[in-house]
């Protein structure tokens, strides 16, 4: 087997071509069987992928799937990526970790990798980002914030935020509930102190700076964004509560016996009612345990515990039935 020529150490694992040819690497080396070429223009390494990247770990979840299918192709496309270009909208959303909703193919099924849009913006005064696969975007400085997060230019969480208007106001507030999260003590609350990503001023000052697309659904959004949630599926379920004309839940309430013992963190509650609201995402194991325990030290303790599941959520007229029930006693 022929031995492929080694390439300089400043290239590391993925790079340019038009660096590699600065460097004196040839046209045909280029096209080793040891190079990949996910993005035109641009090679990677066998080290590349064996480097063990989060990005490309596997997971049951799809909307975790499609959030680490934008980062990677983000970091792909980063290497030929124009200096006044940066990741916007979708893309950059999933470079901060953001909720998103899932995106689905003509099919019907969750679009994985090449279906998913890498979303990259320019400034007024330079081209329009473009190729295969690529939405690209033009905006107005005054419009925007951009910034590094984890090695990869990319607009700001509120600026991320007010260009998303084409969501659903229940998506604009689970992505704003993200952005927003005080991280406050408490018991079973991570990383307590954490500064948030973003403060509710701030978006609304980025929706404010121009005329944005789905203006009206933002500032609905946004006058339901709460500083205290730690789902996407939460707010959801508020969302629907609120809408509804229900009382607005307090969140992630810190319940307590009445000999003063901990018994549980809500994901919602009344408290005055003693009615809890908890989501249940995909449970196993320990986790599944655990929860079952915590539930019935609630009712134990003379606690209504409504569950909501995917399906119950899907039919928010049932759910909205079993709140409304549960308050009356």
């Amino acid at each position: 087997m022929r031995r492929h020529q080694p390439l300089p150490d400043e290239l590391g694992t993925a790079f340019a071509v038009r660096t590699a040819r600065l460097l004196g690497v040839s046209r045909r080396r280029l096209t080793g069987s040891d190079l990949t070429a996910p993005v035109h223009g641009a090679r990677f390494t066998a080290d590349y992928a064996d480097a063990g990247d989060p990005a490309t770990a596997a997971t049951a979840d799809p909307f975790e799937r499609q959030r680490r299918a934008r980062v990677r192709r983000a970091r792909e496309y980063a290497t030929v990526m124009h200096t006044g270009h940066f990741f916007s909208h979708q893309t950059a959303a999933s470079i901060w970790g953001a909720p998103l909703p899932l995106e689905f193919t003509a099919s019907g099924h969750p679009a994985e990798d090449q279906q998913l849009d890498l979303h990259v913006s320019s400034r007024v005064g330079l081209g329009i980002p473009r190729g295969a696969a690529v939405c690209g975007h033009r905006t107005l400085p005054s419009m925007t914030e951009v910034t590094e997060h984890d090695g990869l230019r990319v607009s700001s969480p509120a600026a991320t935020w007010a260009a998303l208007g084409a969501l659903s106001v229940r998506d604009l507030v689970a992505l704003g509930d993200y952005f927003c999260r005080r991280w406050r003590i408490g018991h079973g609350r991570p990383t307590p102190g954490r500064t948030p990503l973003a403060t509710v001023d701030q978006l609304r000052e980025m929706l404010d700076a121009g005329r944005r697309h789905g203006a009206a659904r933002l500032r609905e959004a946004i006058e339901l964004i709460r500083e205290d949630a730690w789902s996407p599926r939460e707010s959801h379920v508020r969302c629907i509560l609120v809408s509804a004309g229900l009382p607005e839940p307090q969140l992630n309430v810190d319940v307590f016996d009445d000999a003063g013992r901990f018994l549980a963190c809500v994901d919602m509650a009344y408290p005055e009612r003693k009615v809890a609201i908890e989501y249940l995402g995909m449970l196993h194991g320990e986790q599944w345990a655990r929860d079952v325990e915590r539930l019935a030290a609630l009712r134990a303790a003379g606690w209504t515990v409504i569950e909501v599941t995917s399906p119950l959520l899907q039919t928010p007229d049932r759910l909205l039935r079993r709140v409304a029930a549960a308050l009356r006693g």
